[in-house]
């Protein structure tokens, strides 16, 4: 109880108008280097990932953000799996996963969409009817996108970045409006983070791709 409450005690006490906790600042740092590693391949993203989640449940609570502390277990329990499918893939050199880039089939594009629209309406009556959550639509949005590009990412899928970038773009001002501010910085963070990633994971795939004549063809 003693170290709840430290978490929850104001670690600035002003920043733009509201106050920052403790556990929110740890959030923060956790999730910069999540996205970092995300980005670098790097396995250790996933146990740094774990300790966010744990983080920010304890945080969106209590900002009553709902859909998006259940999310936060979902993706603790995804982070398990996508540790499990990065190190089966990893060569055994280095801390960087070997696992392959791939692009997201046609099917997978068609079942994310479809999984994303139904899932947030669904979660969204949920919140409008179960809670006392004042933005059910946007919560229920962030909560269902956040899987799908959480299932790209843990199978490497190219596109999850598209996904993650167009997830921030919302979650900033939903942050901003619930009063966490250094949460809404960090999203910002992860925006420009996950720009870097697709960027770096692209070069990552074109390097790896054989120099043969027929791609030197199609590339001319």
């Amino acid at each position: 109880m003693v170290l709840l409450d430290w978490m929850n005690s104001p670690a600035i006490p002003n920043l733009f108008g509201s106050p920052v906790s403790w556990i929110e600042v740890i959030g923060f740092v956790t999730g910069a280097a999540c996205v970092y590693g995300v980005a670098k391949q790097k396995l250790w993203n996933w146990p740094i990932g774990i300790l966010n989640n744990v983080a920010f449940i304890i945080l969106f609570l209590g900002a009553g953000l709902y859909g998006e502390t259940v999310l936060q277990v979902i993706f603790a329990a995804v982070a398990v799996y996508g540790w499990y499918n990065w190190i089966r893939g990893n060569a055994g050199t280095d801390s960087r996963n070997d696992l392959p880039i791939r692009d997201a089939s046609r099917k997978e594009i068609l079942v994310g969409i479809g999984a994303t629209a139904i899932g947030t309406a669904a979660v969204a009556m949920v919140l409008t009817h179960g809670t006392d959550s004042q933005v059910p639509w946007p919560d229920a949005f962030v909560l269902t996108a956040s899987l799908v590009a959480t299932y790209g990412q843990a199978k490497k899928i190219f596109q999850h970045w598209y996904v993650w970038i167009f997830i921030d773009v919302v979650s900033i001002p939903l942050y901003f409006s619930r009063g966490l501010t250094l949460t809404a910085i960090l999203y910002l963070g992860f925006l420009a983070l996950c720009v870097y990633g697709l960027i770096d994971w692209k070069r990552t795939r074109s390097a790896a791709t054989p120099s043969t004549p027929e791609a030197i063809k199609a590339g001319v």
